[in-house]
């Protein structure tokens, strides 16, 4: 990044999935640490590059699984309740989601472009290791990993989108909704308070 004087485009796609909890060298729970946070310091650490490019764009990878949940308020590392591997991963999905939405309004990343996507359900390495029984019943109509990547690169580069589409959320090349369910929604006041929560924890400012 040093030897560079700006960046066009930035892709968090770094996932975890994980059946027991795990903590980083950090103490934070590992799929939140993956997930969301480091998406978030890579953001923040590379800002002054991203708002060097003409129209940067920044693509956060996240899930259709973000629909059975909404944010979580309470508890979010799991030091109390029993841990949920695929539940934690559908939490830090729905995270993602809500912070491109939140990176989009913030006044300080003028001029740069958040999406937040879903690739669809693709047999990859990760599908294959952490969720095998899935697998073995979907892998007829699982995506490949060609298929999934497709919007994200679209986004990429895509000459017609612009500030009307910043913020929202993206599958197979189209607008989708971000709720499916009103239980999954948040307050704007707990939605800002994951942001700064995510703020204190790598110690950016977004």
């Amino acid at each position: 990044a040093r030897r560079q004087s700006r960046l066009d485009v930035l892709i968090n796609n770094a996932g975890l999935l994980l059946n027991e909890r795990e903590v980083s060298p950090d103490g934070i729970e590992m799929s939140l640490a993956v997930n969301v946070l480091a998406g978030h310091m890579l953001i923040g650490l590379l800002l002054p590059l991203l708002k060097n490019a003409p129209q940067a764009r920044v693509i956060n990878v996240s899930s259709g699984g973000m629909y059975a949940v909404g944010l979580r308020t309470q508890d979010r590392q799991y030091e109390q309740e029993p841990y949920d591997g695929v539940r934690a991963y559908a939490h830090t999905k729905r995270a993602q989601v809500v912070l491109t939405e939140l990176y989009a309004e913030h006044p300080g990343t003028e001029g740069i472009l958040f999406f937040s996507m879903h690739p669809g359900w693709a047999d990859t390495a990760g599908v294959q290791r952490s969720l095998p029984t899935f697998r073995m019943l979907t892998r007829p109509i699982l995506r490949t990993a060609e298929q999934g990547a497709d919007t994200i690169l679209w986004l990429a580069v895509h000459q017609d989108l612009d500030k009307r589409h910043n913020g929202t959320f993206w599958f197979d090349r189209r607008i989708r909704p971000t709720h499916r369910l009103k239980s999954t929604t948040n307050s704007a006041a707990e939605r800002e308070q994951f942001l700064e929560y995510c703020n204190q924890l790598t110690g950016v400012n977004l």
